[in-house]
């Protein structure tokens, strides 16, 4: 429906009537009434700013009731509903009164959100011990540039699975609106250097960044835990101001990627899936929220089967992208 046409009526027109709120006017009234109740050029079926429903019926019928705009499942958080106004406009993009899937507003959630993954360590690590074993400044310590990181019995490599997991989690993440940035890619030979890895976040501008590992524990341990940021003031080092958010978001990402994921909780190390560490230069140095995960032990039979499935994988990606988004459309 493009709204009404410029062509006079008929005379004959003019001369029928019709009864509008129990008054008898003429029909071109009763027409110019209804074409008034909807928006210039809202489509029948639409819903206007002022949350009513376009009527598709005849001219003369009654108006819609009002409803309330239904919000969308999965929305993190509630739409206001929108203020009447003498003259509503269209709402961008409306069309349809059917309730919107949580895929339909995916590609918004995170508009306007940059966000920074930190997949571990490098596949090309293990041809670089010179230059992964220098030495850096972690503000309370000096530790190794990196490490090749763990695997499974099977030669499965952390570098590997955490490229694979954090790729994934991209694909979500950029499908919800959000800008993603790594730290590497598999686009460079080695590193980078943990001191490098804490700064990239600040250097992009994002809004919080993840570190994702696999564990290398004993292989009797099974199950997953965050690493959160213990406060850490010394040398170059001050995440004072990130602790706090940081601790928030390892809460969310306990809760979303078990949830996804059905993995258990580290029965080796940390304390109901948490652990708060202060050797670590990537949550030393960090100025923007930051934790890791340690999605599992490499080393343990069952955990390094479930890793080295990708459908499992995919769900580690989808646990991981939920608390990110549930972090950045919540208030702390």
């Amino acid at each position: 429906m493009t709204g009404p046409t410029n062509r006079p009526p008929r005379r004959s027109a003019l001369l029928r009537t019709t009864t509008v709120v129990g008054a008898a006017v003429p029909l071109c009234l009763a027409g110019w009434f209804g074409w008034q109740a909807v928006s210039h050029d809202a489509p029948a079926g639409a819903t206007t700013a002022a949350g009513t429903a376009v009527a598709s019926a005849a001219p003369g019928a009654a108006p819609p009731s009002t409803a309330t705009a239904a919000t969308p499942e999965g929305t993190p958080t509630a739409t206001p509903p929108a203020t009447p106004s003498a003259a509503p406009t269209a709402t961008p993009g409306a069309g349809s009164t059917t309730t919107p899937t949580a895929g339909a507003t995916a590609s918004t959630a995170l508009t306007g959100r940059t966000i920074l993954l930190d997949p571990g360590h490098n596949p090309g690590n293990s041809s670089h011990t010179t230059e992964i074993n220098r030495q850096v400044d972690i503000g309370n310590a000096r530790k190794e540039c990196d490490t090749t990181g763990t695997e499974t019995d099977a030669g499965y490599t952390e570098a590997d699975y955490t490229l694979d997991v954090s790729r994934r989690a991209r694909a979500i993440l950029t499908a919800r609106g959000a800008t993603v940035v790594f730290t590497q890619d598999g686009d460079r030979p080695w590193g980078p250097c943990i001191d490098e890895r804490a700064r990239a976040a600040a250097d992009a501008h994002a809004d919080v960044a993840l570190s994702v590992h696999g564990d290398g524990g004993p292989a009797s341990g099974s199950g997953f835990h965050v690493i959160m940021p213990a406060k850490v003031v010394a040398g170059k080092a001050d995440n004072s101001a990130i602790v706090e958010p940081s601790h928030r978001l390892g809460l969310l990402l306990r809760e979303r990627f078990h949830a996804a994921t059905g993995e258990p909780f580290a029965d080796y190390i940390a304390e109901n899936g948490l652990d708060t560490r202060s050797d670590l230069g990537g949550l030393n140095l960090s100025t923007v929220p930051k934790v890791f995960i340690e999605c599992g032990n490499m080393r343990n039979p069952a955990d390094a089967k479930r890793m080295t499935d990708p459908q499992w994988r995919q769900k580690a990606a989808e646990g991981i992208a939920d608390a990110l988004t549930a972090y950045l459309t919540s208030r702390g």
